[in-house]
């Protein structure tokens, strides 16, 4: 891939994406994800794993740093959450809420932005919001 003139410059890498990464893509299969962090990690590129959404609750980082929060979500119960990976002396980071449905804050946030609730009507029914 690195001679192949398909891929020498941005602009040809980027005309020949789709192939580019299939080519990736078949060449990143030869070796598990493990191996090639070892791999790119020895020769100074740092990385590592891509987690699902099991994976990063389960990593030890996560545990030992216990980052991991419980709170409840309106529709989905008591959900875990991921909140910051660096805790500050004076900044204490925590989570108020699970994030929010689509919309959810669209009528608090036009309010606060000055808007009465006829205008907000108005604006619902002129589907711009």
């Amino acid at each position: 891939m690195a001679v192949n003139p398909n891929y020498a410059t941005d602009v040809s890498r980027s005309n020949n994406r789709k192939a580019l990464n299939a080519e990736i893509e078949a060449f990143t299969r030869t070796k598990t994800s493990a191996a090639w962090i070892d791999l790119l990690n020895d020769a100074g590129v740092p990385c590592g794993p891509i987690n699902n959404m099991e994976e990063v609750f389960a990593d030890p980082q996560v545990r030992h740093l216990g980052i991991a929060r419980r709170v409840a979500h309106k529709t989905l119960g008591e959900v875990e959450v991921i909140g910051q990976a660096v805790e500050l002396s004076r900044t204490k980071w925590q989570i108020h809420s699970a994030t929010p449905e689509q919309g959810e804050h669209t009528d608090a946030i036009l309010g606060e932005l000055g808007y009465d609730a006829d205008a907000i009507t108005k604006l619902r029914s002129g589907k711009v919001v």
